[in-house]
Formats: C-alpha cells, structure tokens, sequence
C-alpha cells in the first residue's frame, strides 16, 4: 500500500455530490436507501470512477494491494455504517474485486474511541503502519491500526506476497537494465524502462526500496551498489 494523493473532483461533480449527499440527509436515509440512492446515481458514480483512475498508480491498480485492476469504487468506511457519506469523495477509494467483496466487505474496525483502524492511502501515509519485507513480499504491521489493516484486506495472502517479492526481482533487473543503457549511450530506451518501472503492479514495492536506501546495509538488502546508486538519483530527482 503507497500513499495517494487525492485530487480535485471540479465544482461541477462536486455540487452534483453535494446535493446528493443533502437528500440523503434530508430524507434521514438508512443503509438500503442510501444504497439504492448510489446505485441510481450513474453519472456520479462514471465521474468518481474517472478521478479515482486517474489518482491510481501504475496502470489503474488497487489502492489497497497494488495489484490487480482497481474495477470497484470502495466506500472506504461503507454504507452500512455511514449512509450519509455515501457520496462523500474523500470515502471513495479504487478497488479490486478481491479487496472490496472478498476481504473487506463491510468491514469498517475502530478503537474505543471511534477512531477506524484501517489506514487510508489516501489521508494518511501507509508506511508509518506498515513495513514491507522485501525478500519475502510480506506486510509487517508496525501499529495496532497496521496490523488491522493487513488482517482486513488479507494483504499477506500468498498471491500477493509471492507476487511481491518476484516484484522485487523485477525491480532489481530493470533499475540494472537502465543502468547499461545510460552507459551505452541509449538514453531514450533508459527513460523508457524508468517509466516503465514506475508504472508496473506492487508499485509498494519500489516505493520500499526507496525507504531504506539511507539504511545501513542497504546496498545488500537492494542487491548491489549499483541498485542503491540509481535509487538515490532517483530520488533526489523526485
């Protein structure tokens, strides 16, 4: 999970929001109401669709495993819990199905005080909750409110942990390939495969081999010295 930067809707979609959420209010709307009022609420809904692809990393993923095709708008806190945020646009989130319907569901845990103990990608930065073990592609949750999150949204099932760590490998092959290029002289086909690695599945992943880079030992954690050279290039690009 990276963090998202949430964009603006324009005032357009945002007032059609806005007076939808106003009838939901108005009328006291409940679960099913407010349901019913989203499902016929089609325009709305190919709109936030559109933003929440365009704030996606990589190729429209999900924003909770960076995996799969983001194909559902997630109530980050649902319905059932929350009719009155139904058209609330800092509650929608991009989704795969396996995700949403499958791990989450209705899923909203909080703390005595009320407070969700899911981390959101997009209010709040994942990687102060959560750890990423490299070589193992495994979710380490550094806070009651991380290790929730990875028991909600099963992110340390074994397609993805596994899908992790061959991005890991991925990762290391491509970061060399720019390297030889940049030494031959091809600095098209370099930018080429940068931009390429930057938009592959499991962004989470390069976005932890950015984090260590200042750690001691990075460099064999990384795979070699010339992985953590080009990283931090990279990164002080950014």
């Amino acid at each position: 999970m990276i963090r998202i930067t949430r964009i603006d809707l324009g005032e357009a979609l945002g007032d059609r929001l806005g007076y939808r959420t106003s009838l939901l209010v108005r009328r006291g709307a409940d679960a099913k109401s407010a349901r019913r009022s989203w499902k016929n609420a089609v325009n709305e809904r190919d709109g936030i669709r559109d933003a929440l692809l365009r704030m996606a990393a990589g190729i429209e993923r999900c924003m909770y495993c960076g995996d799969s095709r983001g194909t559902d708008i997630d109530h980050f806190q649902p319905i059932k819990s929350a009719p009155l945020r139904t058209f609330d646009w800092w509650n929608h989130l991009l989704a795969c199905s396996s995700c949403n319907s499958k791990a989450k569901r209705d899923a909203y845990p909080c703390d005595e005080y009320g407070e969700s103990l899911l981390v959101n990608p997009s209010s709040e930065e994942p990687s102060d909750h959560l750890q990423l073990t490299l070589s193992e592609g495994k979710y380490v949750g550094t806070t009651l409110k991380g290790r929730t999150t990875i028991r909600t949204f099963q992110l340390n099932r074994s397609d993805l942990s596994m899908g992790r760590a061959k991005a890991f490998a991925r990762c290391k092959s491509m970061l060399r390939d720019y390297l030889n290029l940049k030494a031959a002289g091809r600095h098209e086909e370099a930018s080429e495969t940068k931009d390429a690695l930057e938009n592959l599945p499991f962004a989470d992943v390069l976005q932890a081999m950015y984090r260590i880079t200042h750690y001691p030992g990075a460099a064999t954690v990384l795979g070699g010295a010339d992985i953590l050279k080009v990283l931090n290039l990279w990164k002080e690009a950014m």
